[in-house]
């Protein structure tokens, strides 16, 4: 079981480019995403998080059942869904603004314990942000990492929501060390400072960087390097592409026995060029559709 931690809400995607374009409400949040694309991977998936009873929650629970996920894990709340409104640029970059105060994802509580046969938790994005959630995701995240679980974390950063950015740099160095496979893009490494190898120093054993276009590189804690291209694609747009790249790397890491930070470091070259090209495909196949919508496991082949 692969258990995704962190916010679900309703993204409003521009049904064109330019600020007034038409809105459409499409079921996303970067774990959210993470979480149905894992299950349309196939990967028995849970999702730990707290969503509104409104019907903008139920439809968020509906797509995550409809994705094979167990939602067992989810807490329940009157406060309404958080919304995120999307502008694409014209190369289909997503940029986004936040309406996030007193919904109900903020209020999640940490779990007295994870789902039966856990053996990985992913975190990240808008959840290990706001609080008083957002301490609840790391105490999760630290217990799980203290009990041997690989932890995976995507920072996913949304600068807008962050208010005091120096003070969340601080806070995501902490959490390095209760972290297994740390995966960001460049734009976010950018933003966080720092080098993947001084992050390995402070504990991931790989840490995975998303270059766009342009494909994955994964650094190891033995100080290898391995990078693959991207798949070239008719981008529509970039929505949730980086939460596909998440889903597909703890997917294949499932299917190589290698959801341990042993594992992960002993990963020979030929098993992460396999990973990071997995990877990548579907990732360009989310880019080329509308919005979040991650493949299936049969618009991919075997892993």
């Amino acid at each position: 079981m692969i258990v995704v931690a962190g916010e679900a809400l309703i993204d409003l995607v521009p049904q064109g480019t330019g600020a007034l374009a038409s809105l459409k409400p499409a079921l996303g949040g970067g774990p959210y995403n993470t979480a149905v694309a894992l299950g349309r991977l196939g990967s028995p998936s849970a999702f730990c998080s707290r969503t509104s009873s409104d019907a903008f929650g139920e439809a968020l629970l509906d797509g995550l059942r409809e994705a094979g996920v167990d939602v067992s894990a989810v807490q329940r709340g009157i406060e309404p869904t958080t919304l995120a409104v999307a502008t694409i640029d014209e190369k289909g970059s997503a940029a986004y603004s936040f309406y996030v105060e007193g919904t109900a994802d903020r209020l999640f509580t940490a779990p007295a314990e994870l789902p039966a046969q856990t053996r990985a938790v992913s975190f990240g994005t808008c959840s290990l942000v706001l609080e008083p959630g957002a301490s609840a995701y790391e105490e999760l995240m630290r217990s799980a990492a203290a009990q041997g679980v690989f932890t995976a974390l995507d920072p996913n950063i949304r600068a807008g929501l962050i208010p005091d950015p120096d003070g969340y740099r601080a806070r995501f160095k902490s959490w390095l060390p209760s972290v297994t496979l740390l995966k960001l893009s460049e734009e976010d490494a950018e933003w966080l400072g720092g080098t993947p190898r001084e992050w390995l120093e402070a504990g991931p054993a790989a840490v995975v960087i998303t270059r766009g276009g342009d494909g994955l590189t994964a650094f190891t804690r033995d100080g290898a390097v391995h990078s693959v291209p991207g798949e070239a694609v008719d981008v529509v747009d970039t929505i949730g592409a980086g939460d596909t790249v998440n889903a597909a790397l703890l997917h294949g890491l499932a299917a190589l026995d290698a959801l341990s930070a042993e594992a992960l470091v002993g990963l020979d070259a030929d098993g992460w060029t396999r990973l990071l090209r997995f990877a990548a495909r579907a990732a360009a196949i989310t880019c080329s559709r509308a919005g979040a919508e991650p493949p299936y496991a049969s618009e991919l082949g075997d892993f």
